[in-house]
Parts: C-alpha cells; sequence; structure tokens
C-alpha cells in the first residue's frame, strides 16, 4: 500500500529500509525543520521496539530474557504493552491473531530472510495456490496465546512457547511513531510500515490521500482518509517463499499452523487505531469466505480483493469514485 502526496501538497517525506518492508514518513508544515523531527521520532520508536521484542535480535529483551521468562518476571513497561496488545487481538479474534505462532513460521523457513539465508521467493505473478490446506498428518494445533500469562508488567511465556509479535507490534509501532512525530514536529504527519499507516496531528483539511493497492498487477483505489485515523493492509501476496517446494505465505491459520487459504490476495480495513485495522485486516484473511460478514458486522471499513482480483467493499467503505472518502 502507498501513499499519494501530490493533493493536498506535503512539505517533505523521506523513506528507509526497515524490518524487510520500507518505512515512510511524511510531514505537512511550513517550518522546513519538520520533517527532521518527524523523521528522528519515528526512528527512536522504531528502535525502541526493535530492542524490546524482535526474535531477530538476541540482545532483545524478550529474547535475552527467554529463560527468566519460562518462571515468569518483570518485564519492561513497553514489553509489556506490546504483548499485551497482541494478547488482546487474539482476544478479540477469538484467536485468529494468535501471538505464540513462532515455531510454526520459523518451521516453514520465515526466518530465513532475516539470518541471512534467504528462502527462495515465489513470485507474485506466479499462478500456483500457495499451501491452503493441512499437511499431510498434521492434526488439529492446541492454541497456546492463552498460556501466556500477564499481570502488569510480569509475563509469563511457558517453556515451548514461541511468541511472535509480528501481527501487531508493527501496526502498534505505526501508531506511536505518527503520535510522537506529530508531537515532536508540530506538523501532521503520516508514518507507513509496508502495509501500515498512521496519521496525526491537525489536516490536512481534504485528507491524506492513500493509494490502495499491494501488488503491482492488483486493482487500486486512492481513498481519502481523515488525519487521525488509520489503515491497513495484510497480504497473502507479499513475504512469500517456497517451503519443500511449496509455495507459502506468512499469515498462518493457527488453527492448524500452516498458510491461511489464500481467498483473498489481500485485505484492508480502515480504523482509528492500525492495531486495530491491522488485527481484522489479518483475521479477515484467516477467516476467508467468512471475512466480508464478520468486518461488516462489526462496522468495519474494509476493502478485500478476492483470488481473481474481483473487489468486495464493506458497506462503509467508499466506491471508487473521484472522491472516495473514508467515513
Amino acid at each position: 500500500m502507498r501513499t499519494v502526496v501530490d493533493r493536498p501538497p506535503a512539505s517533505g517525506e523521506r523513506s528507509w529500509d526497515l524490518w524487510t518492508t520500507t518505512a515512510r514518513v511524511v510531514v505537512q508544515s511550513p517550518d522546513p525543520r519538520a520533517l527532521d523531527a518527524a523523521v528522528a521520532a519515528v526512528h527512536r520508536v522504531t528502535s525502541a521496539i526493535d530492542r524490546a521484542c524482535s526474535r531477530f535480535r538476541p540482545d532483545s529483551e524478550l529474547m535475552a530474557r527467554a529463560a527468566d521468562l519460562d518462571r515468569g518476571c518483570t518485564v519492561s513497561p513497553l514489553l509489556a504493552d506490546l504483548m499485551r496488545t497482541a494478547l488482546g487481538a487474539a482476544e478479540a479474534t477469538d484467536g485468529d491473531v494468535d501471538p505464540t505462532l513462532g515455531a510454526e513460521l520459523i518451521s516453514l523457513g520465515c526466518d530465513l530472510d532475516r539470518r541471512g539465508a534467504a528462502p527462495r521467493p515465489v513470485a507474485h505473478g506466479d499462478g500456483r495456490r500457495a499451501a491452503s490446506g493441512l499437511p499431510r498428518g498434521s492434526a488439529e494445533r492446541t492454541p497456546r496465546w492463552r498460556d501466556v500469562e500477564l499481570r502488569g508488567t510480569r509475563l509469563r511465556i511457558p517453556a515451548g512457547v514461541v511468541v511472535d509479535l509480528g501481527a501487531t507490534a508493527k501496526a502498534w509501532t505505526a501508531d506511536r511513531a505518527a503520535e510522537h512525530a506529530a508531537a515532536a514536529s508540530g506538523a501532521a504527519v503520516l508514518v507507513s510500515l509496508g502495509g501500515d499507516i498512521a496519521t496525526a496531528g491537525d489536516g490536512p483539511a481534504e485528507g491524506w490521500q492513500v493509494l490502495v493497492k499491494d501488488a503491482d498487477e492488483d486493482p487500486a483505489q486512492v481513498v481519502s482518509l481523515r488525519s487521525g485515523w488509520a489503515v491497513a493492509t495484510s497480504s497473502t501476496r507479499r513475504r512469500r517463499w517456497e517451503h519443500d517446494g511449496t509455495p507459502v505465505h506468512h499469515i498462518l491459520d493457527p488453527r492448524w499452523g500452516v498458510p491461511a487459504a489464500p481467498l483473498w490476495r489481500s485485505v484492508t480495513v480502515a480504523s482509528a487505531t492500525c492495531v486495530g485495522a491491522n488485527t481484522w485486516s489479518t483475521a479477515a484473511v484467516v477467516r476467508g469466505s467468512r471475512a466480508v460478514r464478520d468486518l461488516s458486522s462489526r462496522c468495519l471499513a474494509a476493502r478485500l480483493v478476492a483470488a481473481d482480483r474481483t473487489v468486495i467493499r464493506t458497506p462503509l467503505w467508499p466506491e471508487d469514485r473521484g472522491d472516495a472518502r473514508m467515513p
């Protein structure tokens, strides 16, 4: 998902590589110092998140304190907040967004691109169906997120449970980064971390112009997102690779611990927070054919692109026209 900044004019923007995706900061302000201040604030937030919960840093709090966490220990307020957010997403979605799928992701080779041995990628145009059924001999997985104990800042992660906060931590970061960047710069700010976009600050009056488009060959739509709102896209076309000769993607069905059936190429949800948007876009991919009904019943604005590139919208998502304003 990309942002369009030619309408209304932005005073500056900057992009850089972050967490196997692209971070982007856009500001609207007459102050030429606003962009530098906003970017510095975003770097501070992302660095703090990385130190708290990265599975790919042995010195992150989550990894370095693994032995203590088996028994239960007091953790930083930041790690506690990130874990609380992840467990809240699991509770809200009846476990469809599960932060305890780390072992399954590792077994599928998801970590290889972060550990220096890149998995074999699958081109976006590959016509083969991504893994969607159970591997031979698989049994229904026992959910483990309810076994994680969090009381205040005391956290216990039982032995054998591998936590991966990827489904919520990046969205949480986008929310906090936008807030901190707006406060530091005094500007209207948009922060994009891959498919997670959060906004903060006063304006622009016409709304932020967001281009909703996942893969290059997918149908596109520009929507107007009012400041203070967020939008997130979950995709079965990004972060795809081959595992034992089978195309797979990174959004797992927690019931079985395998990639969710790719009924949807992508699901985009708008919400008051990026965490909320990402929680429900991820759950929609997992829920497959139930997604449109579930999103509509929750009065969520959502746009779903089916495997054949048909676009389906919930009632609150605007039609594709010149002035597609989010409600």
